[in-house]
């Protein structure tokens, strides 16, 4: 009996590596346009990408998913700080002021989430992660779709005083954060709508406001991965990270250059569409 198990043991697989070996170099050029592609749309909305970019780097690249969380966020992390520079170059920063206590208290809840949720990716099984992430993403696209097909000139739910929007943004801060952590995305195809449809903000506006409280939200959940141990080797960021990196810079300084003039709501649409349709390639996989 003893030999028996042995040998039982001996033929099984080997674990999947978290993160993947080199993939050839068509696969490696073609995640490096969809990075490009990717930046152009998260600088174009106010998007940090990761809703997105997550389907490649599991599905094209071969991370698993417990990894490609944390270099997700980097490379979202990448292209917000792009897309904020340009904005501010081209001010488009300036209507922000006027949802500051909203913006203040949705980016202080969810720092306070990213840190406290970061933890959740090294408890959950690799099963329940690829689908707890895979509805979430789902849901995601649905309401970038959702979201474009409601009539505009909807009145704000909140109203615009302090002592409404602080606890509001506080309460919708922590739910945004927690998801946007567990996914490692920067949280903006969450937050869009809700300046948009809770505290009566412009598209425009909504996405610069986005960038405010997306980027201490990222930093805060990255540095609670590194005490965790949980982020990409030096050489997994250099021949991945770094290029994907490039990419997602050069296109969200281009989307971030357009947007003020551009549709980003039939854009929205599309993304949306194509969302769903990544993430049940990606992550809605049988297993035995």
């Amino acid at each position: 009996m003893v030999a028996r198990a042995e040998v039982d043991r001996s033929v099984q697989p080997p674990a999947k590596p978290l993160e993947p070996g080199f993939s050839g170099w068509r696969t490696t050029a073609l995640a490096l346009a969809c990075a490009l592609v990717i930046g152009g749309a998260g600088g174009l909305i106010g998007l940090g990408g990761g809703e997105f970019r997550l389907p490649i780097l599991v599905g094209l690249l071969g991370f698993a998913a417990r990894a490609a969380v944390p270099m997700n966020q980097i490379l979202s992390l990448v292209t917000l700080t792009t897309a904020f520079a340009m904005r501010w170059h081209h001010g488009l920063l300036v209507g922000v002021g006027d949802f500051a206590p909203a913006v203040a208290a949705l980016g202080v809840a969810g720092m306070t989430a990213a840190y406290m949720s970061a933890r959740l990716i090294s408890m959950v099984s690799d099963h329940r992660l690829e689908r707890s992430i895979a509805i979430l993403l789902m849901a995601i696209g649905l309401l970038l779709v959702g979201e474009h097909l409601l009539p505009e000139g909807i009145p704000a739910l909140v109203p615009r005083e302090p002592y409404w929007q602080i606890p509001a943004g506080l309460a919708l801060g922590l739910c945004i954060g927690t998801i946007s952590t567990f996914l490692g995305v920067a949280g903006g195809e969450l937050l869009i709508p809700t300046l948009v449809f809770v505290f009566g903000a412009d598209i425009h506006t909504a996405g610069s406001a986005t960038l405010f409280i997306s980027i201490p939200t990222i930093c805060a959940g990255l540095w609670r991965y590194g005490r965790l141990g949980l982020l990409p080797r030096r050489r997994t960021l250099f021949r991945i990270g770094l290029p994907m990196g490039a990419e997602s810079l050069v296109g969200a300084a281009a989307g971030g250059a357009l947007a003020g003039s551009a549709p980003a709501e039939i854009l929205k649409l599309l993304l949306g569409g194509i969302l769903v349709a990544a993430a049940l390639r990606a992550f809605w996989k049988r297993h035995p």
